[in-house]
């Protein structure tokens, strides 16, 4: 699409971020929520609301939700209900979902985001609201037939509801991220989009730049990963866009994205407020939230990413990109904190970790926790260069390895039997340093009629007959010396 048609307008985007919480059995009934189950073995009479049976409020749901909302800044409503959401799907077993609509556990808040671009934004929210996730519905290609799952009817759903106030869909990605970081750092969702646990649907319009009235808006329902969500979104705007410009009227409708052909496909036309008859459960009483519990829960709540990041600004003087790569996740924070903790080299602290240690946890494919070699131990291989012991390429090359191949050893020690320990006496440096030069008597010539740049030759073929035991600072002194007479 040309740029000056779309430069004329405005795209605005709400999001709807739905995080399926890490407790041990549903929201209003003990069914186990295991992911990975035999379809249909994790229901009861109550998830599927037979005659008789009774909801009760799972405590540990309340509690996740609270938490979610203080890392976001939310005011919690100490009154609240549950909400009945009446309409029809196969996989939704009551034939309503039990919901928050008048009174959402988490008022307000916002969520300050830093896109990938390195730009900052805070998104406002407008709710976070507790309610009951649906079955799964399976269509099998080529079947005239739908496969119905409903071990995931039941499973508490924690929505968090943004304003429409996102313009940009790599500012929708980040604040994705960033919410997926949160649940991970809280430890009230794995954030795994990839199983569905967490899911988003965008709310996109557009409007003319300095128009105040929102567009009509689409809905893109259930997008599964952060790149997916900023393609769904953009090819949205320009679909509509282009729809305005030729004169079309856009239906407000529920969308789905496609991920091999990149566009969205329309659903079904968009219920109303008033298609969803929302009126309070009259199976669960009303609950009150006291305000001690809530300052209980803040008390005992983590270090959050945002709070990090100020941390090791402050305290460690890092950059922004590196505070930022630091605490993506609770695990690369706490391992980050722990090596800060025993070395005074904070700088060298951050590369090791976002250098050959994060090599490490990728090829391993674990986590910091999982890593075999201890925040101590790299603490003292961290000092070994400082000291020029050893030299960082042997220290990253080969002490790293060996020392996570054996089990709380001490780096100094592994050093010594790997003859890794570095010598910046002349009677070990100069020999190398003629034999150097005597391999090389035209460059030799050539340096010292100013080719200055030939250094690097010498010093690698030293450091080559050094084998790594070479200071590469003492060397550099002596070779210039001896290149100079």
């Amino acid at each position: 699409m040309d740029k000056a048609i779309l430069d004329k307008y405005e795209l605005v985007v709400g999001l709807e971020v739905h995080s399926q919480l890490q407790t041990k059995s549903k929201i209003f009934a003990s069914d186990p929520t295991t992911y990975g189950q035999d379809p249909n073995v994790n229901v009861s009479t109550i998830t599927l609301a037979l005659p008789g049976t009774l909801p009760k409020v799972n405590k540990s749901v309340v509690e996740y939700s609270i938490k979610m909302g203080l890392a976001c800044h939310c005011k919690i409503s100490e009154y609240q209900f549950f909400d009945r959401k009446n309409y029809f799907y196969p996989d939704l077993p009551k034939g309503y979902q039990t919901t928050q609509d008048k009174t959402p556990i988490c008022i307000g808040g916002h969520v300050d985001v830093v896109t990938k671009a390195g730009e900052k934004f805070t998104v406002i929210l407008n709710r976070i609201h507790m309610e009951e996730d649906a079955g799964k519905s399976t269509h099998l290609e080529g079947s005239p037939d739908t496969l119905v799952d409903l071990n995931r009817a039941g499973v508490p759903l924690m929505e968090i509801v943004t304003e429409p106030c996102i313009h940009d869909s790599a500012v929708a990605a980040a604040f994705v991220g960033e919410i997926r970081k949160i649940v991970r750092y809280l430890e009230v969702s794995d954030g795994n989009m990839e199983e569905g646990s967490l899911r988003c649907d965008a709310n996109v319009s557009v409007r003319l730049k300095g128009d105040t009235k929102l567009g009509q808006k689409c809905e893109i329902k259930n997008m599964n990963s952060m790149r997916n969500i900023q393609r769904a979104i953009d090819y949205e705007m320009q679909r509509q866009i282009d729809m305005i410009e030729k004169g079309e009227e856009i239906i407000s409708e529920t969308r789905t994205f496609n991920v091999e052909t990149g566009k969205t496909y329309g659903m079904r036309t968009k219920e109303t407020l008033n298609d969803y008859r929302y009126f309070p459960c009259p199976d669960l009483p009303p609950m009150i939230v006291k305000p001690e519990w809530v300052e209980k829960i803040k008390q005992e709540m983590p270090s959050l990413p945002y709070e990090l990041v100020e941390k090791f600004i402050a305290e460690y003087k890092l950059s922004e990109a590196d505070a930022y790569q630091l605490t993506e996740t609770r695990e690369t924070a706490s391992y980050f904190e722990a090596l800060c903790n025993a070395t005074k080299n904070f700088k060298s602290a951050a590369n090791w970790m976002n250098g050959p240690l994060k090599s490490m946890v990728n090829e391993s494919g674990t986590s910091y926790a999982e890593l075999p070699v201890q925040p101590a131990q790299v603490a003292e291989i961290i000092g070994l260069v400082d000291d020029k012991k050893v030299s960082h390429a042997a220290a990253t090359q080969q002490l790293l390895k060996a020392v996570a191949e054996r089990e709380g050893s001490k780096p100094e020690e592994v050093a010594k039997e790997l003859d890794l320990i570095q010598d910046s006496g002349d009677d070990f440096l100069v020999p190398l340093i003629e034999q150097a030069i005597a391999k090389f008597p035209d460059k030799a010539k050539a340096y010292k009629k100013g080719k200055k740049n030939l250094l690097g030759l010498f010093m690698g073929e030293v450091m080559k007959l050094a084998k790594g035991k070479a200071d590469p600072q003492k060397t550099n002194q002596l070779l210039r010396e001896a290149l100079e007479k």
